[in-house]
């Protein structure tokens, strides 16, 4: 396939690439760009390149089957994806409003993918094409395999599998499992000869079970919140691919959902081998008219270093998609990356970020993974970085550096976030990231001040990022140059109360900045943040964790952003219920002024 070439959209696409019949077709909620941040396009690339004839439905209209049946049937299987994001996370605001703009649609307009994309899209292509399997997977399907909580609807959903009725399910990145599973398909054999595939998870009536097999409280027992808990709980430890085991439970009527371990992590050789395909770094030409796709911006001339996140974080899903492994790329395969971005006729000159899930775990890297996996109860970032842990924040400079002095490149930048309690562990990181990869503001993810809040995140104690901040500030000032800290901040998140927001915004009051960087906190399906806030009590412990209801909620997340006069209303009334009327009036420790009483009004004399 020509390197100039797009994978087809339509059937004249594929006519002309010299195609008569495509062998597997992805459907994906968002719209096609060629960049391998977007799920579909690094899936289709790849199964290119070992010889499949793939092409793309984007964004079909899912009230009608014609869509989905623009590219004929294909020869082994249509692979289903929501997108990048969870659909309901795409559609919906924390308070769930429907979001005005979605930037991964032309001209970021909204309403362009359905609710519960990943079920809408099965089910029509099973009444298009009722023979031909359909293979799930992106992180909607990821962290939706297991039954879980569900934020939107407030209850306990089943395994997608069971809604979606396709017939597998890919969970992680997908690479190696998308190749076994065309393979086999290729080879004539059924669907269920990939039912012990890692990586992947099946419906089934009767599934054998072996004296390992995990078997978790069935979907039935779950509005009881210990059960549910504990069913968390236990599949949870078998996250790790070396040591994890099959899980299994049942969703309704004797039907199981039967999730094998976990895929192998990618070594460096196949990372390699999946980000040097020719990627156009484009959106498809078709949404050249449309306003183009604004979520190509950000990311068109960045570069993946690594995958993996040992942080852990409780309310992020990167440990349970991508796992706890880190999984990094080679020095020269991401050098040629930056050699050809610089060659690009359309290249400005910067480099918008070199990183993964968090930039400065480059190559970091712990020698008891290789024999034992992941710890279960030792997590390798808090209360503190882990001794086996090792890091390699220098190579990961040097990088960096060779990067900078490329032909071509002026600028290089961090944006994808970095570690703050792993950046301490470098004088040099610190000093480097101050004198080149900052572009005037430093993102960094405290999330919280509550040392009680922090621990229900799995974060570190906020005195590390307050170090962290002392000793950035002091190497900008020694560098001549102003340190400019936008720190991440959640809202609501389980063990957070009143008091607790009330502390946060004091802080942020004497800070003397206004911080738009707040998340109202949103429970992603399967994490164990979702976990803590369905049942109240953490899953790991059983300490019975602080989950605030609707009307705190919203109290919790305008203490965080008291300067917006929108929001004096609802900060005075948590203000009030706290105790602290200390904080209201016109005192420079007080967040907001009182409220005005209106004036009787005064007849005007004729």
């Amino acid at each position: 396939m020509s390197k100039t070439k797009f994978l087809p959209m339509s059937q004249e696409e594929v006519f002309a690439l010299g195609w008569d019949r495509l062998d597997v077709v992805l459907v994906t909620g968002d719209a096609y760009v060629d960049h391998p941040a977007f799920g579909a396009a690094l899936l289709g690339r790849y199964l290119v390149s070992l010889g499949y004839k793939v092409g793309i439905i984007a964004q079909p209209d899912w009230r009608s089957k014609t869509d989905f049946q623009k590219l004929g049937s294909p020869r082994l299987f249509f692979g289903v994806t929501a997108g990048n994001l969870d659909s309901m996370v795409a559609n919906y605001t924390a308070a769930k409003r429907p979001r005005k703009e979605d930037f991964y649609s032309p001209a970021k307009k909204a309403g362009q993918r359905p609710d519960r994309a990943s079920i809408v899209y099965t089910n029509r292509l099973k009444e298009s094409y009722p023979d031909v399997p359909i293979v799930l997977g992106g992180i909607e399907a990821s962290m939706r395999r297991l039954a879980h909580y569900d934020y939107w609807s407030n209850s306990v959903r089943r395994s997608i599998l069971v809604d979606a009725k396709a017939d597998l399910l890919v969970y992680g990145m997908g690479e190696k499992q998308l190749a076994s599973i065309a393979e086999n398909l290729a080879m004539g054999l059924g669907i269920e000869s990939l039912y012990g595939l890692l990586g992947t998870a099946h419906i089934e009536k009767n599934p054998y079970l072996s004296k390992d097999t995990v078997v978790l409280p069935p979907y039935s027992a779950l509005t009881d919140k210990k059960q549910f808990n504990l069913a968390f709980k236990l599949f949870y430890e078998q996250l790790d691919p070396l040591r994890g085991q099959t899980v299994v439970q049942e969703q309704q009527d004797g039907w199981f959902i039967v999730i094998n371990p976990p895929a192998k992590p990618l070594s460096s050789t196949e990372l390699d081998y999946i980000y040097s395909l020719p990627f156009l770094r484009k959106a498809h030409p078709y949404y050249d008219a449309k306003g183009g796709v604004p979520a190509i911006r950000t990311v068109q001339y960045s570069i993946t270093t690594h995958r993996g996140c040992p942080g852990e974080c409780y309310f992020c899903s990167l440990a349970l998609h991508q796992g706890r492994i880190v999984q990094s790329r080679s020095e020269a395969s991401i050098i040629n990356e930056a050699e050809i971005i610089a060659k690009d006729k359309e290249f400005r000159g910067t480099i918008d970020d070199v990183g993964g899930p968090s930039a400065n775990l480059y190559l970091a890297s712990c020698s008891l993974q290789n024999k034992r996996g992941v710890c279960i109860k030792r997590h390798c970032l808090t209360p503190k970085i882990c001794p086996h842990l090792e890091l390699a924040q220098d190579k990961y400079l040097d990088l960096l550096e060779r990067i900078r002095n490329i032909k071509g490149i002026n600028r290089v930048y961090i944006h994808s976030g970095i570690r703050f309690d792993v950046a301490l562990k470098s004088n040099r990181f610190l000093r480097d990231l101050c004198r080149h990869y900052v572009g005037g503001q430093l993102k960094v993810a405290p999330e919280h001040i509550a040392s009680n809040v922090l621990k229900q995140m799995n974060k570190p104690d906020f005195g590390v990022y307050e170090k962290f901040c002392q000793e950035y500030t002091q190497i900008c000032q020694q560098e001549g140059q102003t340190a400019y800290l936008i720190p991440y901040l959640i809202s609501s998140h389980p063990g957070s109360t009143l008091d607790d927001a009330i502390e946060l915004a004091i802080y942020l009051k004497k800070q003397g900045r206004y911080f738009e960087q707040v998340q109202d906190f949103i429970p992603l399906p399967l994490t164990v943040s979702a976990a803590m806030w369905y049942t109240g009590k953490n899953p790991f412990t059983g300490e019975a964790v602080h989950i605030p209801n609707e009307s705190e909620k919203r109290m919790q997340r305008a203490l965080l952003q008291f300067q917006d006069k929108r929001n004096w209303p609802l900060v005075r009334k948590a203000l009030l219920l706290a105790g602290r009327e200390d904080l209201i009036g016109f005192y420079n420790q007080c967040l907001v002024p009182p409220e005005k009483k209106s004036n009787p009004k005064v007849r005007k004399k004729r």
